[in-house]
């Protein structure tokens, strides 16, 4: 099985996120883009970050660089451009600034390797994916950049790959961990009830905060942030209350706060709008689910597969066959694949 068997005719837009630096991302990505050609799908390609240079410029260490086919179509900036070795014809200078110059839209006229630094915000993101469709792109990815899970989010893209690997830890155990607590973030349920759904989202929309109680009323807070409310909202929960709706990040000591307020919150749905807006680790996620706290989201993400790395910069590794096998036995439904040695 490749990784294109379950984008191929499913997927326009998808990500590739990576749980730390030298997950094997950019080897994912690679291997995304080899398997797009040998099927002679057009692609496009966008980042949330700098990627394609030869040396991490946060770690110092040796990465892989992109390599793309005549046709393939970039969103970069200006800057990157002194850097890549294959021959590009710029079709669109868009008004989207960075740091590294305005996003450009280009086609590769010959084969060879890039480099790509996308837009900052999920907004100009979604706004450049569409141009590369545009264009003619069959497949987008976004090379989700480190703590930038956020581009997995429904609102960008369709579905997202997860790059993991030794060098989250050298306990193996610890990295499956991580890894399942983040699919199981990636696979909340989300609110069924459409009337619902609709009036979360347009509550999350406007960054607020609000109760939902039994007849769909809506009862709204007047905070900025979930950040130190937690006792306020959990003193704003009534017998009545059905849904608590958080228009910005879910962490830990906001629940914390709120179990402490109440004893309500076991009667309650907490919803965000997706995945990427929960800041809880792995053993505090245990302690609330034990704890009945229920979370729902507006949009679910859809995690594609997992790709792991055995190796790690610093010099440990894992045995790859046992580290594949493990990571399958525990993700169960979700397909792994080692793209450093090859195999799934």
């Amino acid at each position: 099985m490749q990784l294109m068997d379950m984008i191929q005719n499913r997927h326009k837009v998808i990500s590739i996120v990576g749980m730390a630096k030298n997950a094997g991302k950019t080897v994912t990505l690679n291997r995304v883009i080899d398997e797009a050609m040998e099927r002679n799908i057009r692609i496009g390609i966008t980042s949330t970050g700098r990627d394609g240079e030869n040396q991490d410029l946060v770690t110092n260490t040796e990465k892989p660089m992109i390599y793309v086919d005549e046709g393939t179509l970039i969103a970069t900036t200006e800057g990157t451009l002194k850097y890549t070795e294959a021959k590009l014809e710029i079709l669109e200078v868009t008004n989207v600034n960075t740091s590294m110059g305005r996003i450009i839209i280009v086609q590769a006229k010959t084969s060879g390797y890039v480099q790509i630094a996308g837009p900052n915000t999920n907004r100009e993101i979604k706004s450049v994916c569409d141009k590369l469709l545009t264009y003619g792109a069959k497949l987008v990815i976004v090379d989700g950049a480190i703590d930038r899970i956020s581009s997995a989010s429904p609102s960008v893209t369709e579905a997202t790959i997860l790059a993991t690997g030794a060098v989250i830890s050298r306990d193996m155990n610890k990295v499956i961990e991580k890894t399942m607590h983040q699919i199981q973030l990636f696979s909340l349920p989300k609110v069924e009830d459409d009337e619902i759904r609709n009036l979360s989202g347009m509550i999350i929309d406007e960054k607020g905060y609000a109760m939902i109680g039994e007849e769909n009323d809506v009862t709204s807070l007047s905070i900025q942030t979930a950040l130190n409310s937690g006792e306020i909202i959990g003193r704003a929960i009534k017998d009545d209350t059905r849904y608590v709706v958080i228009g910005g990040s879910l962490v830990t000591n906001t629940l914390k706060s709120i179990m402490c307020s109440t004893r309500k919150y076991k009667e309650v749905i907490f919803v965000v709008k997706d995945a990427t807006r929960i800041f809880i680790s792995s053993k505090d996620w245990m302690f609330f689910k034990k704890a009945g706290i229920q979370i729902y989201v507006v949009d679910k993400i859809e995690p594609l597969a997992v790709t792991v790395n055995p190796y790690a910069p610093q010099g440990y590794y894992y045995q790859p066959e046992e580290f594949l096998q493990k990571m399958k036995q525990f993700l169960g439904s979700i397909p792994v694949f080692d793209v450093v040695l090859g195999g799934e």
